[in-house]
């Protein structure tokens, strides 16, 4: 793993914050940490992260905040969530804000270290493609802007979270074929993890509600039943 990487740690309790910090620098990663929000939102605008790692109760700034600065800025970020609150409610306002994965405390270690490595592997790839792609591209009424992260449906700018952007451009770029819940956590959200297909389903339920005209009867993702989803064409029924 290359050193080059830099990952920073946003975390008030010492202890684990030295055992992330422990486990990401055995990798070959560069890891900061900052043990509050204040400091945390400093040192986050100063420097062009590879990822954070973020608690979101925090002295001073909270952890949203800081999330909410960081997609502001122009470089991209991506941002692993780990908090004591493990209510839906905080989850679901945490990815709002464009968090891109989501872990409430007490987790595994490890499994925080697969989600690091998934999400890198998943921003470099959505890297090449979008330098492949080069610009915007038009799929059913959608106008696609990889570079940007940006949709317009009909026209319309249409703000979406990252996993969202990322979950529509892939199907988008992938018409008509069919991937089941899992296919789309190896794909989008970079790993395989058993019981988190409901994360596909709230994800897919979410983004229907932005980009289809009637999210009940959907034209644009549709559900291959009991196969999984598909990016269809105007006018095509699911089944």
């Amino acid at each position: 793993m290359s050193s080059l990487r830099r990952i920073l740690i946003v975390e008030d309790d010492a202890h684990i914050a030295d055992l992330i910090r422990m486990h990401l620098g055995d990798e070959g990663y560069a890891v900061e940490h900052a043990a509050d929000g204040t400091t945390g939102a400093a040192m986050l605008e100063r420097g062009a992260w590879d990822a954070l790692v973020l608690d979101l109760m925090l002295p001073g700034i909270d952890g949203l905040e800081i999330c909410r600065r960081a997609r502001a800025m122009t470089h991209y970020t991506p941002i692993i969530i780990t908090s004591a609150r493990s209510s839906e409610l905080h989850r679901i306002l945490g990815l709002e804000l464009g968090a891109d994965d989501y872990l409430a405390k007490p987790f595994s270690v490890l499994e925080l270290m697969a989600r690091v490595r998934a999400l890198l592997r998943r921003s470099d790839a959505l890297a090449r493609n979008a330098r492949l792609d080069a610009g915007a591209f038009e799929a059913d009424g959608l106008t696609i802007d990889p570079m940007a992260r940006e949709l317009h449906v009909e026209g319309r700018p249409v703000a979406l979270t990252p996993r969202e952007f990322d979950l529509l451009y892939f199907f988008a770029r992938h018409p008509g074929k069919v991937f089941s819940r899992m296919d789309l956590l190896t794909q989008v959200w970079g790993y395989r993890y058993e019981g988190y297909e409901h994360t596909v389903n709230t994800h897919i339920n979410r983004l229907r509600l932005k980009i289809e005209t009637d999210p009940a009867n959907p034209c644009r993702i549709l559900t291959a039943w009991g196969r999984g989803y598909k990016f269809g064409s105007a006018g095509e029924a699911e089944r």
